[in-house]
């Protein structure tokens, strides 16, 4: 592809906001690997829908409307979105322990617990095989046996790698299903979500290759991070990570593929009073707990599978990758990347849209 073809956007802007566009086409021209997407969806309309560069790392093939990208984390609140509709059918007690529904689970945690991060079940001590995370049932064994890094309920922290096992297993055991068959048929199905957490081969064919890694912060994270990001290795390589074995299995905590428009569809669905019942919506989306995150290092807080700040709910993502809501001001966003990096960019994009609604940048707002 040529430089011109790289860094020029496809897809739609309506005429207010065309500073968007020209901020997503300066990120797609200082990317170096494979392009990104974003959309915006605000006063009941797409306002925003925008997708560009390359999708695989010889710059062959471009990246189209429907091609489907990793964003890491992002993925967490569609796991978490299996067990809420669970929780509000009446099949999951959020205060239940966990042993009500997976009797081997031996950390003294409640579904909550889990759902909120607070269950300590964030590191394997004994070295694990990549290979692992393609065997669902041994995974899951060694989480069940997996001694919590802190007493459940006493701190939180993200189960980067394991939150979709846990909150997946819960959805198999009670409904039968894995959590990608579950997603697949009652979240993005019936909303037209284009995100799927296990690609059949054609699906694949769709799939953005992972670049840049290096571009990535280096490990100087404390140990606890390195155990809970590390172990088993895998998850940062691009070997691993672009190839078949990985995009089929089911990883949730990390490796769902969407669309950017099949990521904010999410929190549309949310804010526009669908998928979970207002109770249930006010619950997930309030703090259940807040402060200094025991494997990540810096101040947070977590409903029930959504991040939180001042301005709404979502989720980022290793590489640069968001999706979320900010119900102060009723839009929906997601920006996806195939190129590893900083979340600077998203912000950048989200701020040019902010600007276009006359509200104030992230940082001033979240300091407001």
């Amino acid at each position: 592809m040529s430089i011109e073809e790289r860094c020029c956007p496809e897809g739609a802007v309506e005429p207010r906001f065309e500073p968007v566009r020209d901020v997503f086409t300066a990120v797609l021209r200082e990317q170096r690997g494979t392009g990104a997407a974003v959309a915006v969806w605000h006063d009941g309309r797409w306002i925003v829908d925008l997708w560009g560069g390359g999708a695989n790392a010889e710059g062959t093939r471009p990246w189209q409307q429907d091609s489907i990208v990793q964003p890491y984390s992002v993925t967490k609140p569609f796991a978490a979105m299996c067990a809420l509709l669970l929780t509000d059918r009446g099949s999951l007690d959020l205060d239940a322990p966990m042993q009500r529904y997976w009797p081997a689970f031996t950390a003294r945690a409640t579904v909550r617990h889990v759902l909120s991060h607070q269950a300590g079940v964030v590191a394997l001590d004994a070295p694990t095989p990549t290979d692992a995370f393609y065997d669902w049932d041994r995974m899951c064994a060694l989480l069940a046996a997996q001694r919590p890094q802190w007493p459940p309920g006493t701190a939180h922290g993200e189960s980067a790698l394991f939150y979709g096992h846990l909150v997946g297993e819960l959805v198999r055991r009670v409904d039968g299903r894995s959590l990608g068959r579950f997603l697949g048929d009652e979240v993005c199905g019936p909303l037209g979500l284009d995100f799927i957490v296990g690609l059949t081969p054609e699906e694949q064919a769709r799939a953005v290759d992972l670049t840049c890694f290096d571009d990535l912060e280096g490990a100087t994270k404390a140990e606890l991070y390195r155990r809970a990001t590390e172990n088993p290795p895998g998850s940062r390589d691009p070997t691993v990570v672009n190839s078949a074995a990985w995009r089929a299995a089911e990883i949730p905590a990390i490796n769902g593929h969407g669309t950017a428009r099949g990521v904010a569809g999410l929190y549309v669905a949310l804010l526009r009073g669908e998928l979970l019942s207002p109770a249930l919506f006010r619950e997930a989306t309030s703090a259940q707990c807040s402060g200094v995150d025991a494997v990540f290092n810096h101040r947070n807080a977590w409903g029930l599978g959504f991040a939180l700040d001042d301005e709404g709910f979502g989720m980022g993502g290793t590489g640069g990758s968001y999706g979320g809501a900010c119900s102060r001001s009723g839009y929906a966003i997601a920006f996806v990347t195939g190129t590893m990096g900083s979340h600077t960019r998203g912000e950048r994009v989200e701020n040019a849209l902010r600007g276009c609604l006359g509200l104030l940048p992230l940082s001033a707002a979240s300091s407001t």
